[in-house]
């Protein structure tokens, strides 16, 4: 098989990443997708690099083989810990072909662990975390039974190009806008104080299907959104800021911390 590359690696360079590889692939037997979520990069890359150093790929010794895990629980019935997760995973998330992930910026390590422990007790396992350059987080689970159920619950692999929107089972009680709106604020949420002194919150996505949703659970929780404004829908009434704080309870401290800073300490 022919290894197509930019450049040469240096002498340094290869023996650099066959130890890395041998460590993670080999002594660790950590699967090429974990490896990847590890070094960040690809899992075509981590496969290339094993290819070219001439280390052979044995799936069949790895755990969860085929990506099929026999403690994995899929939910039978919805809940509002699943609501949760469908907002986080509509902010942050992505998923791939075997894997389930959600990234978070340095300044969430906290929130990272309410997310791992969240992911236990829906599913019964404890995803894995990376930590990448300046801090960043990737909070991963390889199943391939999981990505199915969540591709047929509604979830896609692009969500800007396909332009998702929201499953339709969220709008059936109240408490599962609620912690859907919970877990996307907490990820692809932001609160900061505008110029003439006020607050505002505002809830970001690049699917405008999403953006509606979003709005929509607003009104219907007799919130007062703005209309759709550079992919962002904002609550900027005091009395809309304070209740929201109250009754969604957010669980990023980083939005919590910010928003005690600009309204609580007034």
């Amino acid at each position: 098989m022919m290894y197509h590359m930019a450049r040469r690696w240096t002498k340094k360079e290869e023996g650099r990443y066959r130890e890395e590889l041998k460590k993670l692939y080999i002594v660790q037997n950590k699967t090429i997708t974990e490896i990847g979520a590890v070094l960040g990069i690809s899992e075509k890359t981590v496969f290339d690099r094993l290819g070219r150093l001439g280390i052979k790929t044995q799936p069949h010794l790895k755990k969860n083989y085929l990506h099929k895990r026999q403690n994995l629980v899929i939910p039978k019935i919805y809940s509002n810990d699943i609501a949760e997760f469908f907002g986080i995973m509509l902010g942050d998330g992505h998923i791939s072909h075997f894997q389930t992930m959600i990234t978070l910026g340095n300044k969430e390590v906290s929130y990272v662990y309410y997310i791992v422990n969240l992911f236990e007790k829906i599913f019964g396992l404890q995803p894995k975390v990376s930590i990448k350059k300046r801090g960043y987080r990737t909070i991963y689970l390889g199943s391939v039974d999981l990505t199915s159920w969540l591709l047929k619950e509604g979830l896609v692999f692009n969500k800007v190009k396909l332009q998702v929107d929201v499953p339709k089972w969220i709008f059936l009680e109240t408490k599962y806008m609620e912690m859907f709106l919970r877990g996307f604020f907490d990820t692809d949420g932001s609160v900061y104080k505008l110029k003439n002194g006020g607050v505002q919150i505002s809830l970001t996505n690049r699917s405008l299907p999403i953006l509606k949703s979003l709005q929509k659970m607003l009104k219907v929780l007799q919130y007062k959104p703005s209309g759709i404004s550079c992919f962002k829908v904002y609550l900027t009434k005091r009395a809309d800021l304070l209740r929201f704080f109250k009754e969604i309870q957010p669980q990023n401290v980083k939005h919590v911390t910010r928003f005690e800073s600009f309204y609580m300490r007034r």
